[in-house]
């Protein structure tokens, strides 16, 4: 069965892809490289929780340290069974604390802060607003501020300085007190949250299953909290275990598109937070030739 969210489904007529899913029926292994593509496995993180899975792009091209951190421990099997122990409705779900009450942490040491990062111009910037002079925009799938291209050619590394911002969606790492006591826990935002950025490390963003993280018990801790039942990087599973996943390029025709009828949706409104990036998961086989499936849990 075909499985849309009004607003994409929306967001695709809008953007007149009927004919991408026509093609999709006749080709499901060919999705359009100039409008979509396929996620890193090996920078991939699932999630199995009892409402689904949460699946999240990692980006160690922003925040090197911080990935490698949360793949190691994931790759150790320390994450699995741990708690959603702060969830807070309009805010955020914590978790990635081993003692379950928002003061435990692994017995790796902290992390330096990566509150910013350097762009050149391998990491293309697509602009959808300007705020108060800054740009604002995405890198990927991930809502970013930038300085503006022209300032690479005056910089002594031919890059600009850029922070992600943290939207529903984004994944960043929790901290103490100190900027630099990162450890083990980490959050996903449920809504947009302005007074943290520059103050957090952002280091994902979750591509499929944010409806998951909007089910997940709310408390500080909740009474009878959530776990993440198992957490993985694809690209350790076998084939079978995991889907292609293919998100729409930000620096793609279509997005453009997709930027500006938001924009005309929100007007004056508009936020880069409210932009939704559509996400394709092709089945590929004889009994189903559709391009929109959950995802299946791991048992």
């Amino acid at each position: 069965m075909l499985r849309l969210g009004g607003f994409l489904a929306a967001a695709l007529l809008a953007l007149g892809l009927s004919g991408l899913l026509e093609t999709a029926h006749a080709q499901p292994n060919t999705p359009d490289p100039r409008n979509w593509r396929q996620v890193d496995p090996e920078n991939t993180l699932y999630i199995d929780t009892v409402h689904g899975r949460i699946v999240i792009e990692l980006y160690p091209e922003i925040a090197p340290r911080h990935v490698e951190r949360i793949k190691q421990l994931t790759r150790a099997g320390f994450y699995d069974g741990l708690t959603f122990h702060r969830v807070v409705a309009d805010f955020m779900a914590q978790t990635g604390d081993p003692l379950g009450t928002g003061e435990g942490a692994s017995n790796l040491p902290d992390l330096r802060e990566e509150f910013l990062f350097r762009r050149g111009a391998d990491m293309p910037f697509i602009e959808a607003a300007q705020q108060s002079g800054a740009r604002l925009g995405f890198y990927k799938a991930l809502p970013i501020e930038s300085q503006p291209d022209a300032q690479m050619a005056v910089t002594a590394d031919g890059r600009v300085a850029a922070n992600a911002l943290h939207c529903a969606g984004v994944v960043s790492m929790a901290r103490a007190q100190d900027a630099n006591s990162a450890n083990s826990q980490f959050f996903i935002m449920r809504q947009p949250n302005t007074a943290l950025n520059k103050r957090y490390t952002i280091f994902g963003r979750v591509v499929w299953g944010q409806d998951a993280v909007m089910q997940l018990a709310v408390g500080n801790p909740p009474p009878n909290p959530d776990r993440m039942l198992q957490v993985r990087v694809a690209a350790d599973l076998p084939e079978t275990e995991r889907a292609p996943i293919y998100v729409l390029r930000t620096d793609g025709p279509q997005f453009r598109e997709l930027i500006e009828q938001t924009r005309r949706e929100r007007r004056a409104d508009f936020s880069v937070c409210d932009v939704q990036i559509p996400t394709r998961v092709p089945r590929g086989n004889d009994r189903e030739r559709h391009w929109w499936s959950i995802i299946p849990f791991i048992n």
